[in-house]
């Protein structure tokens, strides 16, 4: 009896609301039943709108239609409107089947309508849209006679004036009649759905009940709570394998664990990509407890038990949990080491230039992609020109995009190059820049100041997929120089607090580089401009030869390198090209020394190698004073010009010799007017402050063609990185090849083929093209050691000034003859000669075999002579001695263009008197 009843009870449970299958059923019937209310009322209005709609269309057509037939303007200006439109009004309604069609004068008054009583009448409602702006329109009509959808579409004459309006329209009325005719289809098919799904739930109902076994809710509610806790809740992975040995199911741990996609189940074991030592297990149908096996990079723990009793085939129950328990650990640990090893290469790749700019650029290089996926520098203004950095807060808030890099080129960012703005003061950017440390911005969608500082940056910036930003000062010495920001976009995770200190390290360090950089920058400034101030600006006016010039410094830093062209007595000229070794400001100076001293020792009209003879004998004595005291060893290292290279060159327009003499400096080359490209052996020497020894500076002479070209230089022109002297010789002599170009093209054709991208050391070029003077504008005498001898050699002088229109200096010169003649001819040694050269000046040289040395003094009142230098020193422009190997030659230059007339307090005596005068 009471297991019978509870029979009944387990089958009582699967009847009526109670049991799961029930609710459904009372649940489906009552969505189907909602679903086709719902359906009926919306396809009712949906009729309607359509009817109406249709009546708008209809109404719409007809109106046009009658407005636009032929004879319709010429009726409504007729005298009778109603007489002449009434019967094809009512015939075109009837055509069409609207309800109505009404012709209208522009005040609104019925000319005709279906209903005649209606004719005279003004019609209701607004007209003006079609009235005043001429617009054809339909509208919803409600007012009298009848509500109506009704068009209103005016009358146009040929002139465009509107002369009346058409109206035609369908009854609301008729639009219902039309609508409630299709109810009880509607109705039919409503209850044929409703029974179809009833029916449907029915079936559902019944085949949801032998599959929950009856089951009520809440029994299915706790077996399912049950079997969560079991199979998903544990820490443990559990999988379960049918006798098939495919897999029936897996838990989030076990997934997790072995990597099991979504659709493994139903899988045999073989084909979910486990190891095949933990497949052997679960194909073999044994037992096993706590043995380890491996998942990816895993150890796992794994129990096999069989789901029926031993001795029938069955399926079996794997259980495992991880026992890999520094897992976590060693991910961090291996992240450190990748920051670890980012911030190495940080060291190495950042500040391999003391380029500012560059440097920016690597550290934007380093960061991606490794830490972000886009990474931009700013820098301060007076940083990139190698000032000091702003120390005032308020000069930090607007910089200058210097780097970025990225891994798509399509980025939003600004480009290098814009102005930069932190005005708002809750940008992540101002907040650092206060703060001087690193900030994270996680979410860039909630970055309120952010977006305020640039709204549509940021909104192309979000568009784009940046969510994520971390943002850090760059800080030398306290002082901030610039801002790195790095993005994430591809990435999905976004930056943390863990990735601050990162940040900061690779900042400071990238700080620093750039800090050296901005100081390389400002001292290779200053070189630069000491350089510059200390080489010629303007060449000086010469007719020796034609001169063109260039002057680079390296990148690297500026050096010692100069030139020089120097005027010399004689229309002569000095070609002077030198190198200091080393960089900076130290080097530029020394350079300024040495380029001095040249001018000074020019002055002495000395050869070349007695120049540089003198020249290595101060840079001797200059390195010897400055290694006096404790530190003189590392001052001499540091500061003494000891490798100092110098070519010295004269060249002689008159005669067509150059002089040539080098302290350790390269050879020139030599262009001949056909093309021919030599480069002539010179004695090198050794370079400057080394002391002579026994090894004296030696001259070479060349005898250089109206034409010829001289181009001196200095080493940085033909040695660079990957390039050997020889090489360089090659370039230049085949650059050089070409006779047909001036100094000036010439200059740009070797620096075009020569110079290197980053020279390493400064480059100096001198090309001068020679001339020779004239040889109708040089006269020569030799003249007898006799007084006597002076008076035809100063009239002869006379004759050729005036044969070169010079015939105003004729007194001049011939008073400075006078002098010079007389006393070589009594003090000095043959022989004696006269050379007249008519050049930008006239100079007037007189040369004697001896090497006494005159010198201007002052004669007393009552001496008898000792007054000639003193006059040719009054009447000259310059004048001064030369000393050649033997013998010297005493000089003088009048400008040409004066009248001759000498001082105004000087009493000339007579030309032959003069003669009698001593030096």
């Amino acid at each position: 009896m009471t297991a019978r009843g509870g029979e009944r009870r387990r089958g009582g449970r699967g009847t009526g609301l109670g049991s799961v299958a029930g609710q459904v059923f009372a649940l489906e019937a009552l969505i189907a039943l909602l679903v086709i209310a719902a359906a009926v009322l919306i396809t009712f209005h949906q009729a309607r709108s359509d009817s109406e709609r249709d009546a708008q269309v209809r109404s719409l057509a007809v109106a046009e239609s009658f407005a636009h037939a032929p004879g319709i303007d010429a009726a409504l200006t007729s005298p009778d409107p109603t007489a002449a439109l009434q019967a094809r009004a009512e015939a075109a309604r009837l055509a069409t089947g609207v309800d109505f069609i009404s012709v209208l004068g522009t005040d609104g008054l019925r000319y005709t309508d279906s209903q005649t009583d209606l004719i005279g009448s003004k019609a209701t409602g607004d007209l003006t849209r079609a009235t005043v702006d001429g617009e054809s329109f339909t509208e919803l009509f409600r007012g009298e006679p009848n509500d109506a959808v009704r068009a209103v579409v005016p009358v146009v004459d040929d002139d465009g004036k509107i002369i009346g309006l058409v109206t035609s329209g369908i009854e609301v009325e008729s639009i219902s009649h039309a609508v409630e005719g299709r109810l009880p289809l509607l109705i039919g098919a409503a209850g044929g759905a409703l029974a179809v799904a009833v029916g449907g739930a029915a079936l559902v109902s019944r085949r949801l009940r032998r599959q929950t076994h009856g089951l009520g809710p809440a029994e299915m509610t706790r077996m399912k709570e049950h079997h969560e806790a079991v199979l998903h809740a544990v820490r443990e992975g559990v999988l379960i394998v049918g006798p098939d040995r495919r897999l029936l199911l897996a838990n989030d741990e076990a997934r997790r664990l072995l990597g099991l996609t979504a659709d493994a189940e139903r899988r045999h074991v073989s084909e979910l990509g486990l190891d095949p030592r933990t497949v052997e297990l679960l194909v073999s149908g044994r037992s096993a407890t706590d043995e380890v096996h491996r998942a990816g990079d895993r150890l796992l723990a794994v129990s096999v038990r069989p789901t029926l009793p031993a001795g029938r085939e069955s399926g079996c129950v794997m259980t495992m949990r991880d026992t890999t328990e520094l897992a976590a650990l060693t991910g961090r640990a291996a992240v450190a080491r990748g920051r670890l090893q980012l911030l190495y290469e940080a060291g190495v790749r950042i500040g391999t230039t003391l380029e500012v700019v560059r440097t920016a650029e690597e550290l934007a290089e380093v960061a991606v992609p490794r830490f972000a996926d886009f990474a931009t520098v700013e820098l301060l203004e007076p940083v990139l020109r190698g000032e000091e950095p702003p120390t005032s807060a308020t000069a930090t808030t607007e910089m200058r995009r210097t780097a970025l890099s990225g891994l798509r080129p399509d980025q939003p960012l600004q480009p290098v190059g814009d102005t930069v703005r932190f005005d708002v003061p809750s940008t992540p950017m101002a907040t650092a820049l206060s703060a001087g440390h690193a900030v994270v911005q996680a979410e860039l969608a909630s970055a309120e100041g952010w977006r305020a500082q640039d709204p549509e940056g940021a909104a192309r910036a979000l568009a784009f997929g940046m969510h994520s930003l971390l943002t850090v000062p760059l800080l030398a010495r306290g002082v901030v120089l610039g801002m790195a920001n790095f993005w994430r976009a591809d990435t999905p995770e976004s930056f943390g607090e863990e990735d601050l200190s990162f940040a900061e390290e690779l900042a400071a360090r990238a700080a620093v580089a750039i800090d050296n950089a901005r100081r390389f920058t400002r001292e290779h400034a200053m070189a630069v401009t000491l350089q510059r101030s200390l080489l010629p600006r303007v060449l000086p006016d010469q007719s020796a030869v034609e001169v063109a010039y260039r002057y680079l410094p390296a990148k690297a830093g500026v050096g010692g390198d100069w030139f020089d062209v120097i005027p010399l007595p004689g229309a002569r000229v000095a070609l002077v090209v030198g190198d200091v070794v080393g960089h900076g400001l130290h080097a530029a100076a020394t350079m300024g020394r040495l380029r001095t001293a040249v001018h000074n020792f020019s002055t002495l009209d000395v050869p070349p190698d007695e120049l540089l003879g003198h020249l290595d004998e101060l840079t001797a004595r200059i390195d010897d004073r400055e290694s006096d005291g404790p530190d003189a060893e590392g001052r001499r290292r540091e500061e003494g010009i000891t490798g100092a290279t110098c070519l010295y060159a004269i060249y002689d327009p008159a005669s067509g010799l150059c002089t040539v003499a080098s302290a350790g400096h390269p050879g020139p080359a030599l262009v001949r007017p056909d093309g021919r490209v030599e480069f002539p052996e010179l004695s090198p020497g050794l370079p400057l402050g080394l002391g002579l020894g026994d090894v004296p500076f030696e001259a070479t002479e060349l005898r250089l063609p109206e034409d010829s070209k001289l181009v001196l230089f200095t080493d940085g022109l033909l040695e660079d990185r990957g390039r050997d002297l020889d090489t360089g010789l090659g370039l230049l002599r085949s650059t050089l090849a070409r006779p047909d170009r001036s100094p000036e093209q010439t200059c740009a054709d070797v620096l075009a083929t020569l110079l290197s991208p980053s020279p390493r050391d400064d480059i100096a070029l001198l090309v001068a093209r020679t001339r020779l003077l004239d040889r109708q504008r040089i006269a020569e005498w030799e003249v007898a050691r006799d007084p006597s001898a002076v008076s035809p050699v100063r009239n002869a002088a006379a004759a050729k000034l005036e044969e070169w229109g010079l015939g105003d200096l004729a007194f001049t010169a011939e008073l400075v003859l006078s002098e010079l003649i007389t006393n070589a001819v009594r003090y000095g040694a043959d022989p004696v000669r006269v050379r007249l050269l008519h050049d930008r000046t006239l100079i007037c040289e007189v040369s004697d075999g001896s090497s006494t040395s005159p010198h201007l003094r002052h004669a007393a009142t009552t001496d008898e002579g000792g007054r000639g230098l003193y006059l040719v020193a009054q009447y000259a422009d310059r004048w001064g001695t030369r000393y050649a190997r033997r013998g010297k030659t005493i000089w003088a230059e009048l400008r040409v263009g004066t009248d001759g007339a000498g001082p105004v307090t000087t009493v000339v005596p007579d030309l032959d008197a003069l003669e009698d005068l001593a030096w």
